[in-house]
């Protein structure tokens, strides 16, 4: 990137934060910081009101208007490809919140850009498997999560708990959000459990963001809780097989999802080697692939899978 690229970045960078470090300027471009202080002064000599607090970082000051913000070709695109995740790993709110953005950011691009943007919409999809319970409640919290996120205010809710199905009213306050498996979290703490609580956002009923402020300083952040419920790691194995040459070709894109490490095609067979956290869910891999497939490594596996054919025998032969 050349340095007229590199200062109208900083300053769109500048733009997006209240204050920006130095740091955080130089790791985003791969510059030293001497490098960042030169930047920072030629765009203040070019007129652009920069201040600076000691130990903190830089800002734009306050009611100074840089111009509209355009987006290249290759923006716009990213943008895209980000709605179309949206539609599916998002809820309700925050899918209306984001197309009203994108339609935005619609109107103020290039003749050009809008044609690429509308053949490109239709040759991208995202494809997702849908629980038959998905849509049992609105799903329309995110966004009033993320305005009690902001402004440190109190939510109160309608939460079914996991073990009894049954509904609790709560009061929480929230110290973040985040994704896995298909489902979005809340962390708060909980006033009527008096701890922090992690709950799935499609068991909500009912939420309202009350008038009512919390004090986050007296809270850890989302990042520290997510590091003390890590789960132990579990071990990881490697599984050596053998699989007949006119049935490996079926393995298709399975073989990447069970940690395939190598592949050796054979005369009349193909070893593979996996690396595979869970020998259980492995073997049971195995199992479909009948006597089309041999265990190598490690014995374990061997055992189980003895096990299992036990197993599926005597539940046959009742």
């Amino acid at each position: 990137m050349n340095r007229i690229d590199r200062l109208s970045a900083i300053l769109i960078q500048l733009q997006g934060k209240k204050i920006v470090k130095a740091s955080e300027i130089a790791e985003r471009f791969n510059i030293s910081l001497r490098t960042v202080y030169r930047d920072v002064k030629a765009l203040q000599e070019s007129g652009v009101p920069i201040g600076a607090e000691a130990g903190t970082g830089y800002y734009i000051v306050e009611g100074y208007h840089l111009p509209p913000v355009m987006f290249n070709r290759e923006e716009a695109a990213a943008l895209l490809t980000g709605e179309k995740l949206m539609e599916h790993f998002s809820d309700r709110s925050n899918r209306q919140q984001f197309s009203s953005a994108m339609q935005k950011i619609r109107a103020v691009l290039r003749g050009s850009e809008k044609d690429f943007l509308e053949v490109l919409d239709e040759n991208i999809a995202v494809l997702r498997a849908r629980s038959p319970q998905e849509d049992e409640f609105p799903n329309r919290f995110l966004t009033d999560i993320q305005q009690a996120l902001g402004k440190q205010q109190v939510l109160q809710m309608e939460y079914r708990a996991a073990q009894n199905n049954e509904f609790t009213k709560r009061n929480v306050e929230p110290i973040g959000i985040y994704h896995s498996n298909s489902t979005w979290y809340l962390i708060a703490w909980c006033q009527l459990r008096g701890d922090y609580r992690n709950f799935r956002t499609d068991r909500i009923r009912n939420m309202q963001v009350s008038s009512t402020s919390y004090d986050k300083s007296r809270h850890i952040s989302l990042r520290q809780y997510l590091e003390r419920h890590q789960p132990d790691p579990v071990p990881q194995h490697t599984f050596k097989v053998r699989f007949n040459l006119s049935v490996a070709r079926y393995l298709g894109n399975q073989k990447y999802y069970y940690g395939l490490v190598e592949e050796k095609v054979c005369d009349n067979h193909v070893e593979y080697t996996f690396m595979n956290n869970y020998l259980e869910h492995f073997a049971r891999w195995m199992l479909m692939w009948g006597n089309d497939v041999e265990i190598l490594a490690p014995g374990e596996l061997l055992v189980r899978m003895k096990e299992l054919a036990r197993e599926l025998k005597a539940h046959y032969q009742v």
